[in-house]
């Protein structure tokens, strides 16, 4: 590919160009926040992202699944970024693949390895950010409270693991996100039941699903080529679950976001509600990541915080942005703004706050959890009112399935709760 457009350090209006291969919406939540913030904005995403439906992406470049590298670099060289901001695991892992490819090419390849240092930080990190136990090993050697981790290759290995450190135990998938590679275990029975599923390729079924009902073919390559996950084991810390979400520049915070977990769409997955928190421990352990690792862009952590003591406890890295990216709330927590800044040489110009209250109700996420929650009169409800064609796109792809006696109530609900704005 020609990368020979790909621009260096600019002082003008920068580009960002959003990068993602799922269809979650928070990714239309953060391209509109960046494009708020100041920022020219442009996506490569699977066809009918709901990035599609907002007003804030200038140029939208299609991401195929079964031409994975080609497509992103596609939209690289068409698109001319100053940044680029992944969304999700696999985008990060696909702009480190084209990075390896690039740097053989030498003088040829370097702008577009310089656009990815840019983006996601120094590439001694690429490595360490997608291996769960080599990151946690990282974080204990400066100093990071961290639960005991360690790669699992078979099942005599499983059997030692808790043998060693009991039960109830976690265990881990690398290059998995949005929990669907975490499993909690609590007998030994259950544990050889998860790792064989955690290490396990693609099933054709699943494969089948994603690919025709949800358009995601990602995974038809890991299915076909029988890949198969490194599974690791991590000690269980009982107590409330917390994450960070950072913006950084060439190892420096900008600026953070921290919340406590108070409801999650699943008991792995992704929160629906949260509350914001200021934690020192939290702050540190970020702080202390993104200069070891030299980090640039939006990196993700998530912590448990100890019952009885609160002492937070890092567990993972999400080396991309998280679906908090888009909340701005206030000086030092606005994270597109910092970002924006930094690519542009210019003053912060942070957005009006968004809420007051400390506990957000993330939209779809906790309506579609549950329409009648009461979280989404007690709490701030994160609905993109400015758009419309969002909001609809979000209704019919909870809808989806949905009996139409569920989808009357979930309507009510939702009427009933934002009357005032209906």
């Amino acid at each position: 590919m020609d990368f020979a457009g790909v621009r260096g350090f600019v002082k003008v209006k920068p580009t960002v160009l959003v990068a993602t291969t799922t269809n979650w919406f928070s990714t239309a939540r953060l391209a509109l926040a960046l494009s708020n913030a100041g920022c020219i904005v442009k996506a490569v995403c699977p066809p009918r992202h709901p990035v599609g439906k907002t007003t804030a992406v200038s140029q939208l470049h299609v991401y195929n699944g079964l031409a994975p590298l080609a497509s992103f670099a596609d939209a690289i060289a068409a698109a001319k970024p100053d940044l680029i901001v992944p969304s999700d695991d696999l985008a990060t892992r696909h702009l480190h693949e084209l990075f390896r490819q690039q740097k053989r090419h030498g003088k040829a390849g370097a702008s577009f390895c310089a656009l990815v240092e840019r983006s996601l930080g120094a590439p001694e990190s690429f490595p360490i950010v997608y291996a769960r136990t080599a990151f946690i090993k990282l974080a204990q050697e400066e100093g990071i409270r961290a639960p005991k981790s360690e790669v699992i290759t078979n099942i005599d290995e499983l059997r030692r693991w808790i043998a060693q450190t009991g039960l109830p135990t976690v265990l881990k998938a690398n290059d998995t996100s949005g929990g669907g590679g975490v499993r909690i275990v609590r007998t030994l029975e259950e544990a050889e039941r998860a790792f064989q599923a955690l290490g396990a390729p693609p099933s054709l079924a699943r494969t089948t699903k994603h690919a025709l009902l949800d358009g995601d073919s990602t995974l038809v390559w890991p299915m076909l080529l029988r890949r198969r996950s490194v599974v690791n084991g991590q000690v269980f810390i009982p107590g409330r679950e917390a994450t960070s979400l950072v913006a950084c520049w060439k190892g420096t915070v900008l600026a953070s976001l921290h919340f406590e977990v108070l409801n999650k769409q699943d008991s792995t997955g992704p929160a629906s509600v949260l509350r914001r928190i200021e934690d020192a421990d939290m702050s540190r352990a970020a702080e202390k990541v993104v200069r070891r690792l030299n980090l640039s862009g939006l990196h993700g952590f998530d912590f448990m915080l100890e019952a009885g003591t609160g002492d937070a406890h890092l567990i993972e890295i999400n080396p991309r942005a998280t679906q908090v990216g888009h909340l701005t709330l206030g000086p030092g927590h606005d994270l597109p703004a910092a970002l924006c800044a930094a690519m542009s040489g210019s003053l912060v110009h942070e957005a009006m706050k968004l809420t007051e209250n400390d506990t957000i109700a993330l939209f779809p996420q906790e309506w579609t959890r549950n329409p009648e929650s009461v979280f989404l009169q007690s709490g701030y409800h994160d609905v993109p009112w400015e758009e419309p064609e969002l909001i609809r796109a979000c209704l019919r792809r909870s809808w989806k399935w949905r009996s139409w006696r569920s989808r009357r109530k979930s309507i009510r609900a939702f009427a009933e709760v934002h009357r005032a704005r209906l």
